[in-house]
C-alpha cells in the first residue's frame, strides 16, 4: 500500500479490519514513497511534479523487493493506494503490468492531466503542476496512467472504486480508467469499478460502508491469488 504525494507520512496503525486478512496468511507492508513526507521535506520534493515519476519508481521497487525477499509470490502480489495513491498504484499497473497480480485503486486519481478541470482541481495546481504550462503539462502527464494505457496488454486483475458524491476525485476518473482498461486488457482477467451511491471520498462514511468495501478488495483478491496459505 502507498500514497507518495502532498509530503504526508503514512505512520504505523493497527486496523483490526485487516485481522481477516493475516488470519489467511496474508503480508501488509507500506511502501514510504518519494513524494510522501517520511524523510522531511526533501523527500517531499524528490517525488513532486517533474519528479514525480520517483513516486511511481519507489512503488514497483517495493513490489519487487517482496517478491524477491520471499514475502509473497509473483501470483499472489496485489498493490494498493487510494485518492493521490491512485499515481503510483495507476503508474505501476501500466508501466509493470507483468509485476502485479491484483491492483487494488481506492477513489483513484487516474486521469492527471484532466484532474485541473474537476472541482478539487485548482487547489492542487501547487501539487501536480498545471497544464497551462510546459512543466506542468509534463508533470501532470507522468501521473496520467490512463493516457498510458496500451491496446492487447496483459494487464493483471483490477479493482477501482469512486463515490458518487466524491468532491475531491470525481467518480469519472476511476470509471474513465475501468472502461479503458476493460478495452484493452488481453489477460482475460477481471477490471471491475464498484461505485457506492451513498459515499463520497471516504471521509464521512459509515463504518458498515467501509467494512463492506474491505470485504469485497479482499474477496477479489483472494479469488485471484486462491488461498494464500502453502
Amino acid at each position: 500500500m502507498g500514497y507518495g504525494s502532498y509530503g504526508i507520512s503514512i505512520k504505523a496503525f493497527f486496523d483490526p479490519s485487516m485481522l481477516a486478512w493475516y488470519e489467511r496468511g496474508g503480508v501488509f507492508a507500506v511502501a514510504h514513497m518519494r513524494g510522501g513526507g517520511e524523510y522531511g521535506e526533501g523527500w517531499h520534493k524528490a517525488g513532486k511534479m517533474l519528479n514525480k515519476h520517483t513516486t511511481i519508481d519507489d512503488f514497483i521497487a517495493c513490489g519487487e523487493y517482496l517478491v524477491k525477499q520471499g514475502f509473497t509470490r509473483p501470483e499472489c502480489l496485489a498493490g494498493e493506494g487510494g485518492s493521490a495513491g491512485g499515481i503510483p498504484t495507476g503508474g505501476a499497473l501500466v508501466r509493470r503490468p507483468d509485476l502485479w497480480a491484483v491492483m487494488l485503486m481506492f477513489v483513484p486519481v487516474t486521469n492527471g492531466l484532466r484532474f485541473e478541470l474537476t472541482e478539487n482541481g485548482p487547489p492542487n495546481v501547487q501539487e501536480f503542476g498545471s497544464v497551462t504550462t510546459e512543466d506542468g503539462f509534463k508533470g501532470l502527464s507522468i501521473t496520467d496512467s490512463y493516457a498510458r494505457v496500451k491496446d492487447g496488454t496483459h494487464y493483471p486483475a483490477v479493482l477501482l472504486t469512486g463515490g458518487f458524491n466524491d468532491p475531491r476525485v470525481v467518480v469519472w476518473q476511476p470509471a474513465k480508467m475501468a472502461a479503458r482498461l476493460q478495452a484493452a486488457t488481453a489477460s482475460g482477467k477481471p477490471v471491475l469499478l464498484r461505485v457506492d451511491f451513498q459515499a463520497g471520498h471516504g471521509m464521512g462514511s459509515t463504518r458498515q460502508q467501509v467494512y463492506e468495501e474491505r470485504a469485497d478488495a479482499f474477496a477479489f483478491v483472494l479469488q485471484q491469488c486462491g488461498k494464500l496459505r502453502s
